[in-house]
């Protein structure tokens, strides 16, 4: 009988322990801007996806098969990246993985920021800014091309409750969560965190390139 107790507290012990290994697992990541993703990303494109398969990617240390998906894509405009096209794009097969599941009808245009493979292919998770393109503000489409890459030595620190500050001036603080509720607040589409002439870092807002000495928010 003690055999048999023991046997039942290490059986729940496993079962436990496993569980908390199978949560852990499960995707977890913080919200970051736009420009902040475009910043960390090694590839930033614009681009329609035109069919999505499940493909071997070789093995795990066990032996077991290693499942991706394959979005085979149709590149638009490269904004960060290799100096090739990038006709392919994968991703982990589930979202408790930071799987992605897109559209493969080849009409929805899409943003993708994503990593760069040792192999050289393209991975995108749940963690990355991946959204529509109909969806992108105009100054989040123009910001793409000059101003997000103005402001990559500025760190964007996002407010997830009040009292919140920031700890040096590189700093731009975000507060679209506290303030609207949302990580698509204004500051998100239409602001970037851009460096000044005195080396501290604020808010820009508008369409048109900042000025060289400009020294805080300006509007369009």
């Amino acid at each position: 009988m003690t055999w048999t107790v023991s046997s039942c507290y290490i059986t729940l012990a496993l079962l436990f322990l496993w569980r908390v290994e199978e949560i852990a697992e499960a995707c977890s990541c913080s919200p970051a801007h736009p420009q902040q993703a475009f910043c960390n990303a090694d590839v930033v494109i614009r681009a329609k996806v035109i069919a999505g398969n499940e493909v071997d990617s070789g093995n795990d240390i066990y032996g077991n098969p290693i499942k991706r998906i394959k979005y085979d894509i149709k590149q638009i405009k490269m904004f960060k990246g290799p100096n090739r096209d990038i006709d392919a794009i994968f991703t982990s097969p589930s979202s408790a993985m930071c799987g992605v599941t897109l559209e493969t009808n080849g009409k929805k245009e899409y943003l993708f920021t994503g990593k760069l493979e040792t192999d050289g292919t393209m991975h995108v998770t749940l963690c990355d800014f991946i959204e529509s393109w109909e969806a992108l503000s105009a100054t989040q489409k123009k910001s793409l091309t000059q101003r997000y890459e103005m402001g990559c030595d500025c760190k964007i620190t996002r407010c997830t409750s009040i009292p919140c500050m920031i700890s040096a001036p590189e700093e731009c603080l975000w507060t679209d969560w506290v303030i609207e509720k949302s990580i698509s607040g204004p500051q998100a589409k239409h602001f970037s965190c851009i460096k000044r002439s005195d080396g501290s870092c604020a808010w820009y807002r508008g369409s048109a390139p900042p000025k060289k000495e400009f020294m805080d928010i300006e509007e369009p």
